[in-house]
């Protein structure tokens, strides 16, 4: 089993009622053998706080049939105490922070949650790892530290200096953070570039989740960009298994040349890896969902349909470079955007009860 690797003490997962925490933690219960798992979240109300506890009720129901612990905290990373509390009470192994104020456009007019959870809460973190020493630090970032980058497909080795929303630079912010920290102090650190994340009980401010519940209501959805947008639609189980790989093999603690330490630091990407026109996304999203009986067979698409100009903070492709991961963890994402819509379209008939 892939989780045999992962070391038997303790593990914490900021972020554990949100999308893809959620789901980590449910793969983690299933298949570790021991350990104790600690979660962390502040439950805000970004969106539907029902969802959330709909997935903490999901992982309480994983718990119950697993051999190993879970401890959830509710509480905020801006919590600098409570931070260290944890971190204190609980000796972790490997931390995995995917707590954060996420949405590009929300940016725009709420700066002040990202500074206080991806700023000082990322920082906590690090000041946490950097006293009570973990055996691997893994982080989110996003594919939206690319910015405006014409060069596709995305790699890490690109130059990502230009971020277009405040979001974005706060994650860039974090693997600078990250960095600075594998270097003065020994931490080692993988962040992971997300490239747009879907799948059921995905988050309502994404796009498909977003135009299903508009089309359900009659309403019309905006196509931004007069539809000529391209999105690397990545599947939640594939984000996953790549987050457990990473997980097992932190960056190795090595001296250069100068006889200095070589900062144990690493950045990947987790997409597709095959970027889809945003118009064709959208009719296979209303096909799966006239297939799942969301919406009826006579559906008038077109007639809530309208095309508009990109919003700011918005850009119009985004293309992962998986080759590194694929190189170092013999991984790649794959699942076709249809079935992950399916699976999608069936989970909202059943959450929603239609």
């Amino acid at each position: 089993m892939l989780t045999d690797s992962i070391p038997a003490g303790a593990i914490l997962v900021t972020g554990s009622p949100g999308f893809i925490g959620a789901n980590l933690v449910m793969r983690l219960l299933r298949e570790l053998s021991s350990g104790h798992i600690i979660s962390l979240d502040n439950l805000n109300d970004y969106y539907d706080v029902g969802l959330k506890e709909y997935r903490l009720a999901e992982i309480e129901k994983a718990a119950a049939g697993s051999p190993v612990r879970h401890t959830f905290i509710k509480g905020d990373l801006a919590d600098k105490a409570l931070v260290d509390s944890v971190f204190e009470k609980h000796h972790l192994e490997i931390v995995v922070n995917l707590a954060a104020q996420a949405g590009v456009r929300y940016s725009i007019d709420h700066p002040d949650a990202y500074i206080n959870s991806n700023i000082i809460g990322f920082y906590n973190v690090l000041e946490a790892c950097r006293h009570h020493p973990v055996e691997h630090l893994v982080y989110a970032s996003s594919s939206s530290v690319y910015g405006g980058n014409k060069k596709v497909p995305f790699s890490t080795d690109d130059k990502v200096d230009n971020p277009v929303s405040l979001y974005a630079a706060t994650k860039k912010s974090n693997e600078l953070l990250a960095h600075a920290y594998a270097k003065l102090y020994d931490i080692p650190s993988t962040g992971l570039r997300f490239f747009t994340v879907y799948g059921p009980a995905g988050r309502p401010d994404m796009a498909y989740f977003g135009f299903t519940n508009k089309l359900r209501a009659g309403k019309t959805i905006q196509i931004f960009n007069y539809g000529n947008c391209k999105r690397d639609f990545t599947y939640i189980d594939d984000i996953v298994e790549g987050i457990i790989r990473v997980m097992q093999r932190p960056p190795e603690k090595k001296t250069g040349e100068d006889g200095l330490p070589v900062p144990p630091y690493a950045v990947y990407n987790i997409g597709n890896n095959q970027p889809e026109n945003l118009l064709d996304f959208v009719d296979i999203l209303q096909q799966e969902l006239i297939r799942a009986r969301v919406l009826p067979a006579d559906y008038d698409f077109e007639a809530h349909k309208e095309l508009v100009p990109m919003q700011p903070g918005d850009v119009p492709v985004t293309y992962a470079d998986t080759s590194a991961l694929e190189r170092d963890f013999g991984f790649k994402p794959h699942t076709p955007l249809r079935e992950g819509l399916r699976r999608f379209a069936e989970w909202y008939k059943e959450y929603y009860q239609l």
